[in-house]
């Protein structure tokens, strides 16, 4: 526990509640568990397999950030024989989330389908509106923030290769 603790710089405190069952952690915190273990963040929420699956989000438990504001939905997770996954986020009015440096090399894709959301990364600030698409490195520290008046659809898929 303490050298996962060192290599993800979460307390040794969340990871016994998180370990127990007990605690809620937030994206941020499930972010550093899979880069300190150097396994895709999807490791973590992994589903059982099947042939085949159809996907309700009414029926998924998102993982929240922004006390709520943000919503994640782990649509298609990423395994030891897929190299990426799809999520399903709803970003409220004046929400943000930052999020921490995904495993080396991932990239990000996004398409927005609902409003307009501001993404910064690498320094440098995007303004993604309904009906467009981003690829970015995910690699580095990024952060995403409605930037509209209105509830911000999108889908990201995360390619990690």
């Amino acid at each position: 526990m303490e050298e996962l603790a060192k290599l993800s710089g979460v307390s040794k405190s969340m990871l016994a509640q998180v370990e127990r069952g007990d605690g809620n952690p937030t994206l941020s915190t499930l972010w550093k568990l899979s880069n300190g273990m150097k396994v895709p963040f999807d490791a973590l929420t992994v589903r059982p397999k099947e042939p085949y699956e159809i996907v309700k989000i009414s029926e998924i438990q998102p993982l929240s950030e922004d006390n709520g504001r943000v919503k994640n939905y782990s649509l298609f997770p990423d395994d030891e024989n897929r190299r990426f996954a799809v999520y399903y986020l709803e970003l409220e009015p004046e929400s943000y989330w930052q999020s921490e440096p995904h495993l080396r090399g991932t990239t990000e894709f996004i398409t927005v389908f609902e409003g307009t959301i501001e993404i910064v990364a690498d320094g440098q600030y995007f303004l993604v509106a309904r009906g467009e698409s981003i690829r970015f490195r995910g690699d580095t520290v990024h952060s995403y923030r409605n930037a509209g008046e209105e509830t911000a659809v999108l889908h990201m898929i995360l390619y990690n290769p």
